[in-house]
């Protein structure tokens, strides 16, 4: 469906507003600006957000950390994931999407940014939000449950009574993780602090591992798959927890200079947009088979300060922004 003129002269009047990096390496860097109002490509929308992530890879591409963005990028938009409803149809969009209808995107560009009223996404990039799901749930859950998936799914090959230790168990991507490979019919383990030891084992983990009190080494071996989120010495360490012909998956970058041993194979990975894992992640939320842990909300314009909540680590739930 093409644009009307209608709604040509509506886009002009309607005030964009967005979360822009003007800066790296400090919070005040973060700053909420008028931005353009966007326009669909081909067969893509344009979401009036209701709701956006905060996740850890924005201010680390703030801080440095990631290597998504440089100075000469920016301003630059910031986000990764959001939920909201259809604003604007592409004139190639599918007949079956309307106006108005909920829909949730993990916006795989760095060119555009999930934290604002308005955003554009392709059509690999979003899918519906069932009845029983809640705009929030679904605002928060398309980084760290494409994240999850792919990890486990993709990349780790996990099936149906295999063994897996999860690193980082009641983290975004972690608390995720450890419910779908549960959902998958795997044998969970987690590594998780001591005050999160009942929350883990309450998603679905056979055995939370309290990292304060023993070293997992002590607790598991023979692991068909370890999904690290943690990085660092946790990385070589876990190589020797994992059975001849087992796999390490990681977020973390560091896996390249791991020598894995003979039989086990390391990789790392970034996740990708696409509609077919979050359309799956929201039919596990519509059963209540998978549930997202929000944390605490703020609004748009207090996008800093959900930065700096993010990133102290206040509380183990998603940081979520409404606009």
């Amino acid at each position: 469906m093409a644009e009307t003129p209608l709604a040509d002269a509506a886009r002009d009047l309607i005030e964009n507003r967005a979360v822009m990096l003007t800066r790296m390496g400090e919070d005040g860097a973060i700053e909420v600006r008028d931005a353009t109002m966007p326009a669909p490509h081909d067969d893509g929308i344009v979401i009036r957000v209701e709701a956006a992530s905060v996740n850890p890879v924005d201010w680390k591409i703030r801080d440095g950390a990631a290597p998504f963005l440089d100075e000469d990028d920016l301003p630059a938009p910031i986000g990764r994931d959001c939920a909201g409803t259809i604003a604007l149809l592409g004139p190639a969009a599918h007949n079956m999407l309307s106006i108005g209808q909920r829909v949730m995107a993990h916006v795989g560009g760095f060119d555009r940014g999930g934290q604002a009223r308005f955003v554009r996404v392709d059509a690999t990039e979003f899918t519906a939000i069932p009845d029983s799901v809640s705009t929030i749930d679904a605002g928060a859950v398309g980084l760290i449950g494409t994240t999850a998936w792919q990890g486990l799914f993709d990349h780790g090959r996990l099936e149906a009574g295999q063994s897996v230790l999860i690193h980082g168990g009641a983290g975004g991507v972690g608390h995720l993780a450890v419910q779908l490979a549960r959902i998958k019919g795997a044998t969970v383990y987690a590594t998780c602090s001591g005050k999160d030891v009942a929350f883990v084992e309450s998603l679905g983990a056979k055995m939370a591992i309290d990292y304060e009190a023993q070293d997992f080494e002590d607790v598991v071996s023979e692991m068909d798959l370890v999904f690290d989120l943690i990085g660092g010495a946790v990385q070589e360490r876990s190589l020797a927890v994992i059975r001849d012909g087992g796999t390490l998956i990681t977020t973390i970058a560091e896996s390249d200079t791991v020598e894995a041993p003979p039989g086990i194979r390391v990789e790392s990975y970034m996740a990708r947009a696409d509609n077919g894992v979050l359309a799956a992640i929201l039919d596990h939320m519509k059963d209540a088979t998978l549930r997202v842990e929000v944390g605490k909300t703020f609004p748009l314009d207090a996008a800093q300060d959900a930065y700096v909540h993010n990133r102290e680590g206040h509380d183990r739930g998603k940081t979520v922004l409404l606009t």
